[in-house]
């Protein structure tokens, strides 16, 4: 059997990743974990360690997927990053994003939140 959610949230980083390349932005990271901790994408914006959570629904839906980072997934997120950071001894600001994926069969709409939430916040 199809495991369609998972398949929805890679297509959607995909989306994403590619969409951030465009921007300029080199993939450090993708689907990197630290226990049950996930970060979909950490990127290098040449200023900035980002990292980004997407979020993606197929259309129509009730609400945006981007509503879907509540203050847990922030916990998780940031708590995750901070052991990337330790891990890999980055000295970069971390800057915390979130990207929306919205799927309506063969199209899609992205949006894309700079700075979205930061630790200082939770």
């Amino acid at each position: 059997m199809e495991n369609v959610k998972g398949d929805l949230g890679r297509k959607g980083e995909e989306v994403v990743m590619n969409f951030l390349i465009g921007e300029g932005m080199r993939v450090v990271a993708r689907n990197w974990r630290s226990g049950h901790k996930e970060l979909d994408l950490v990127m290098d914006d040449g200023e900035y360690l980002r990292v980004v959570e997407v979020k993606s629904l197929k259309y129509p839906n009730r609400g945006n997927p981007f509503e879907n980072v509540d203050k847990g997934k922030r916990r998780l997120i940031i708590a995750a990053a901070q052991h990337f950071v330790m891990r890999y001894n980055i000295g970069k600001e971390v800057v915390f994003d979130v990207a929306s994926v919205l799927f309506n069969g063969d199209f899609y709409k992205i949006e894309y939140f700079r700075e979205a939430f930061s630790p200082c916040c939770i």
